[in-house]
C-alpha cells in the first residue's frame, strides 16, 4: 500500500509540472496579448476584443492623437443617453457597438469620447439575476466573454475581469487581466481548466496567482494545481518561460507506469523535432526497473494539394520471468513498422502512388503492457506499395506493387517483389468511329490484353533474412488475350462466344525422382523434388460459347396489402473445349515411379509455380445454370416514390450450376453447386450455399486404412438424393433504438459535449491510437442501445468424415444513463459447448473528463484496465491508469 501511495504522489507531481508547461505553451500560442509585435506607427492603433483572445490591429487616425474618429454604430433594445456636456454615450439593454468589422454586445456599454475609453458590463434584473455579459465578436477570431471590460484608447491600457475563452481544447477563465502601455500583460488568479463551464464544477485546473507576459517571455509568481476545486499542496514559487513565436522542438515529458511483470516504468519520454511546417519527427523511449526497454520513432509529412503520410518504427526488448531464469536472461525482442502514404488525386492526373505498410514480429502486438483487445486478436498483417499510370486517350494502363502478407499465429510470410501488370481494355478492332447504324457481326468482336509479371517468396518470419530463402523466389510472366463476341439470337436470347489464349513464361520448373528408403519393417517410398533453373514457355487455350435469357412471371392480387409476386428466372447453358495439354508432345508433363512395384504417376513440371500449368486431359463440357429472383410488392404509405408500392426481396440469386464433360474417362457429371441470399431489410441478411455429390461412394480398406472411392453409379439410381458434400448458412441481424421509431432525442437530450465524440478526423484517430486509444471518442451516447447478432453454420461430409461448425456471435451497447455506456462482444460455440472470450467496455462521460473500463473476465486474455483522463485533446497524456495484463493472471 505504501508503494501504491508513493506511486500516486509521483504521478500527481508529474501531472502538475506537465500541466504548467502545457498551460504556458497554450497561452503563448493562443493569447495574442502574449504575441504583441512592435507597431511601426506609434500613432496608429485601436483595440479589438476577440473570441479567443485579445489582439491589436491598426487603423488610420486623424492628426489629433488618441481620439476615436472611425464610425461607431450603436444600437440597443432599451434606451440610449448621450451626455453632450461630458461627451459620453450610455447604451442600455442588449447594447451593441460595431466598430469596423468588430462587434461588442453587452447589457450596458459606456463610451467616453472625452477620456477615450470604453466600458462594458452585464446587468441585473429586478430579481437579481445577472445577464448581458460582454461578448466580443470578430469575423476572423470568434468570440470572447467577460464580466466587464475597460479600455483606454489613448494610453492603450485595459483591464478585463472574469474572462472566459476556449483555447485549443482547454478553457481560460476567472481572474483579472491588465494590459500596460508597453504591451506587457499582467495576470492575476487566472485559471486554466479542462471544464467548459464558466465556473468549473469538475475540472483539472492550474491557478496562476500572478504573472507577467511580454512578447518574448512569461514570468509567473506562485502557481498551484487544483482538482475538483481542491488545491494540491505542491505549489511552485515562480516560473520563467521563454516564448518562441514559431514552431519549436522540445522535450517530451514521460509517463509513470507500473507493470506487475516488468516493474516500474518511465514511458514515452523523448524529444520532438519540428523540422519545418511540413515535416516533424518524434523520438520516444521507455525503460523498466527490471531491465526492459523500448524505443520508437514517428514522423508525419504533408505537402498541400500533393500528398501526406506518416511513418512509425518501434523496437523493444522485454525481460519476463525471475532474474536468473532463461526467460529473463534471453529477452523477447520485437519490432514494428507502419507507413501510410496518400496522394491527392488532383496532384498528378492519371498517375497515383500509395503505400500502406504494416509489418511486425509475432509478439509485437501482445508483448506490450498497453495492449488493446483488438491488438490481442490481430493475426493478419498486409502491406502494399503501389504505383499506377493510365495513359490519357489510350486503352493502356500500368500498375506495379510490392506486397506483403503475414500470419502472426503461424509465422508464415508471403512477399511479392515486385508485381507488374500492364493491360489494355477491350476494344473493337474492326469497328469504325465514323460508323452509321448498327454494328455488323464482325464489328462486335472485341479483343483485350493483359500482362502480369510477378516474383514471390513464401517462407517463415524466422527464415526471412536467411540466404537459402533467396533461392526460393518464384518468378514468372503471364500473357492473356481474350477474344469475344456477343449477339442476340431469336430476339430474346443472348449468345456469346469467346476464345482465351494464355501464354506463361517460367524461370523455374521441377523434376521428381523416386527414392526407396529402407526401414526396419521394409521399404518406404518417397519422392525427391529438384528445382531446375531455366526459361520454359507454356501455352494453353480454350474456346467456348454460352446462351442465356430471362423469363419473367408475375401474379397480381386485387385485395389486401399484397399487390404482386414477381419471379425472374435466368437459365443459361454453355459449351467449352480445351485440348489435352498433358500429351508428351507438349512437354508440360512428366511421369515418375511412385512405388517399388513400378507404378508411375504423371505430374506437371510447373507444379507450385506462380501461374500453375496447363490442364491435363481433354475437356469438352457443357455448363448449365439456373438463377432465380423472387420479390413481392406490397402497399406502403411511407413509400411515396413508387406510387405507394414497396418492393421486398424474398430470394436474391438462388442458383444451381454444374457441368458435364463428354470426354472425361470417368465421372463425367460434376458436383452440383447451389447458393442463395436475401436481405429482407437493412437489418436482416441471410445467405447459404453448398454442393451436392451425385455419385455413389464406397469405402475400401487399403493397407489397413479406409479410402473413399467414387463409383460411376448415380445415387438417384438407388432412389437416393445426391449426397450433401458441404453446406454453409449465415444469418445476421442488427437492431437499435432508433430503428424501432423511438424518439431518442427526447429521451436522451444531447449535451454540449456529446459532439466531441464525433469530431474525430483521420489524423486525430491516429494520434489517439498511438496513445493507447481514447475509447470515449468513438462512443455515441445519443443511441440508448444497439445490438447485432451473427450466426454461422458449416457442415462438411467427404464420405468418410463429417464435421460441423456452429457459432453465434453478438455485440452491442446500451446506455444505462445519458452519461453511462456499456459495450460488449461475446459468442458461443455450440459444438464445443463453450463461450467465446467476452469483452466488456464501460464508459462514463464526466463532462470535462472521461473514464473507460476494459474487462475480459475469463479466457486466455483475461485482463482489465481502468483509465481516467482529461477530455482535452492537448492534455491526452494527463491520465490515471490501473491495469492487470493477461500475462499476470489474478
Amino acid at each position: 500500500m505504501q508503494k501504491y501511495y508513493s506511486y500516486l504522489i509521483l504521478k500527481f507531481t508529474y501531472i502538475f509540472f506537465t500541466s504548467i508547461l502545457l498551460f504556458v505553451h497554450i497561452v503563448a500560442r493562443a493569447n495574442p496579448f502574449f504575441q504583441q509585435d512592435t507597431l511601426k506607427k506609434r500613432n496608429s492603433f485601436v483595440t479589438t476584443l476577440s473570441p479567443d483572445s485579445l489582439k491589436t490591429d491598426t487603423i488610420k487616425k486623424n492628426s489629433k492623437k488618441g481620439q476615436i474618429t472611425d464610425v461607431i454604430k450603436a444600437v440597443d433594445s432599451d434606451s440610449s443617453v448621450y451626455d453632450v456636456i461630458n461627451n459620453v454615450m450610455y447604451l442600455y439593454g442588449n447594447a451593441r457597438i460595431t466598430y469596423g468589422e468588430k462587434q461588442v454586445d453587452a447589457g450596458y456599454i459606456k463610451v467616453d469620447y472625452k477620456d477615450n475609453t470604453i466600458f462594458a458590463k452585464g446587468t441585473t434584473d429586478s430579481l437579481g439575476r445577472f445577464s448581458g455579459l460582454p461578448i466580443f465578436k470578430d469575423p476572423d477570431q470568434g468570440t470572447l466573454t467577460a464580466d466587464s471590460v475597460f479600455y483606454n484608447f489613448k494610453t492603450s491600457k485595459g483591464r478585463i475581469f472574469q474572462v472566459y475563452t476556449e483555447q485549443e481544447g482547454g478553457y481560460i477563465s476567472g481572474g483579472k487581466i491588465k494590459k500596460q502601455a508597453n504591451n506587457e500583460v499582467h495576470l492575476k488568479n487566472v485559471v486554466y481548466s479542462t471544464c467548459s463551464l464558466p465556473y468549473p464544477h469538475q475540472h483539472f485546473g492550474i491557478v496562476i496567482t500572478k504573472g507577467i507576459a511580454t512578447d518574448k517571455q512569461i514570468i509567473t509568481g506562485p502557481a498551484f494545481l487544483e482538482v475538483e476545486g481542491v488545491p494540491i499542496p505542491l505549489p511552485i514559487p515562480f516560473g520563467f518561460f521563454p516564448k518562441p513565436n514559431k514552431r519549436a522542438s522540445g522535450v517530451i515529458l514521460p509517463t509513470f507506469y507500473e507493470d506487475a511483470t516488468l516493474g516500474f516504468a518511465l514511458k514515452d519520454f523523448g524529444y520532438y523535432i519540428g523540422l519545418n511546417d511540413f515535416w516533424d519527427l518524434e523520438l520516444k523511449g521507455g525503460v523498466y526497473s527490471k531491465g526492459s526497454y523500448e524505443t520508437s520513432a514517428s514522423s508525419r509529412y504533408t505537402k498541400r494539394y500533393k500528398y501526406n503520410g506518416n511513418i512509425f518504427l518501434s523496437y523493444s526488448s522485454r525481460k519476463y520471468g525471475i532474474e536468473g531464469t532463461p526467460e529473463f536472461e534471453h529477452p523477447t525482442k520485437d519490432f514494428q513498422i507502419r507507413w501510410s502514404h496518400q496522394q491527392n488525386p488532383n496532384a498528378h492526373p492519371g498517375t497515383n502512388f500509395s503505400a500502406s505498410v504494416s509489418a511486425a514480429t509475432r509478439g509485437a502486438f501482445r508483448n506490450v503492457p498497453d495492449y488493446t483487445y483488438q491488438s490481442l486478436v490481430t493475426s493478419q498483417l498486409n502491406s502494399s506499395i503501389s504505383y499506377s499510370k493510365t495513359w490519357a486517350n489510350t486503352p493502356f494502363n500500368l500498375s506495379t506493387s510490392l506486397r506483403h502478407s503475414q500470419d502472426l499465429s503461424t509465422g508464415t510470410v508471403s512477399i511479392g517483389l515486385p508485381s507488374l501488370t500492364f493491360s489494355m481494355t477491350t476494344l473493337n478492332p474492326f469497328d469504325s468511329k465514323d460508323r452509321v447504324g448498327e454494328q455488323k457481326w464482325y464489328q462486335r468482336i472485341s479483343v483485350g490484353y493483359a500482362l502480369r509479371a510477378d516474383n514471390q517468396i513464401n517462407t517463415f518470419d524466422s527464415l526471412l533474412f536467411k540466404k537459402q530463402t533467396l533461392n526460393q523466389i518464384r518468378s514468372g510472366i503471364s500473357h492473356n488475350i481474350p477474344i469475344s463476341m456477343s449477339s442476340k439470337v431469336l430476339k430474346y436470347f443472348q449468345f456469346s462466344q469467346n476464345i482465351n489464349y494464355n501464354e506463361n513464361w517460367y524461370f523455374q520448373s521441377i523434376r521428381k525422382t523416386y527414392l526407396a528408403r529402407p526401414t526396419l519393417t521394409g521399404t518406404k517410398d518417397s519422392l525427391a523434388i529438384d528445382t531446375v533453373q531455366g526459361f520454359r514457355r507454356a501455352v494453353d487455350y480454350n474456346v467456348g460459347g454460352s446462351l442465356s435469357t430471362k423469363i419473367y412471371g408475375q401474379v397480381n392480387f386485387k385485395k389486401g396489402k399484397l399487390v404482386a409476386i414477381r419471379h425472374i428466372l435466368t437459365p443459361n447453358i454453355g459449351f467449352s473445349y480445351r485440348p489435352d495439354f498433358g500429351k508428351p508432345s507438349y512437354g508440360y508433363y512428366d511421369s515418375v515411379k511412385v512405388d517399388q512395384y513400378g507404378r508411375k504417376q504423371a505430374y506437371s513440371i510447373f507444379e507450385n509455380s506462380l501461374f500453375g500449368g496447363p490442364g491435363n486431359g481433354k475437356s469438352a463440357q457443357i455448363n448449365f445454370g439456373l438463377e432465380n429472383n423472387v420479390e413481392i410488392k406490397v402497399k406502403s404509405a411511407k413509400d411515396t416514390t413508387n406510387n405507394g408500392i414497396k418492393k421486398i426481396p424474398i430470394l436474391q440469386g438462388l442458383s444451381l450450376n454444374g457441368s458435364y464433360n463428354f470426354v472425361a474417362p470417368i465421372q463425367k457429371l460434376s458436383q452440383i453447386g447451389f447458393s442463395g441470399r436475401t436481405n429482407f431489410s437493412e437489418k436482416l441478411g441471410i445467405s447459404f450455399g453448398g454442393t451436392l455429390d451425385p455419385y455413389v461412394t464406397r469405402v475400401d480398406l487399403v493397407n489397413g486404412q479406409k479410402q473413399l472411392v467414387r463409383t460411376e453409379k448415380f445415387r438417384w439410381q438407388d432412389g437416393m438424393f445426391p449426397r450433401l458434400a458441404n453446406f454453409n448458412f449465415s444469418y445476421s441481424y442488427s437492431l437499435n433504438s432508433n430503428s424501432l421509431g423511438k424518439n431518442n432525442q427526447a429521451n436522451n437530450p444531447p449535451t454540449g459535449n456529446s459532439d466531441l465524440f464525433k469530431r474525430i478526423n483521420a489524423q486525430q484517430a491516429e494520434q489517439l491510437r498511438q496513445i493507447s486509444s481514447n475509447a470515449n471518442a468513438f462512443v455515441d451516447f445519443n443511441v440508448p442501445w444497439n445490438i447485432s447478432l451473427n450466426y454461422n453454420f458449416n457442415y462438411s461430409n467427404d464420405g468418410l468424415n463429417k464435421s460441423v461448425v456452429q457459432t453465434v456471435n453478438t455485440s452491442g451497447d446500451f446506455s444505462l444513463t445519458p452519461k453511462w455506456k456499456v459495450q460488449f462482444t461475446t459468442g458461443f460455440d455450440f459444438v464445443r459447448n463453450t463461450l467465446t472470450t467476452p469483452n466488456f467496455s464501460i464508459y462514463r462521460d464526466l463532462h470535462c473528463w472521461d473514464m473507460s473500463i476494459q474487462w475480459i473476465p475469463f479466457g486466455p486474455f483475461q485482463s482489465y484496465s481502468i483509465n481516467l483522463r482529461v477530455k482535452s485533446s492537448i492534455l491526452q497524456d494527463l491520465k490515471l491508469s490501473k491495469r492487470r495484463n493477461y500475462y499476470n493472471q489474478f
